[in-house]
């Protein structure tokens, strides 16, 4: 049977995905709410 607490104990996460998080998370991406905003600017104008 597997022992899920020694299991636990013994996971380190991927780098790789650290590495990704570090990727996605510094950079300032546009979401659907900035672009919906942009677009209902320009069309005031």
């Amino acid at each position: 049977m597997i022992d899920f607490e020694e299991e636990l104990k013994k996971f380190q996460p991927s780098l790789e995905v650290e590495e990704a998080e570090d990727a996605i998370y510094s950079r300032d991406l546009s979401d659907m709410t900035d672009i919906l905003l942009e677009m209902m600017k320009e069309k005031h104008n």
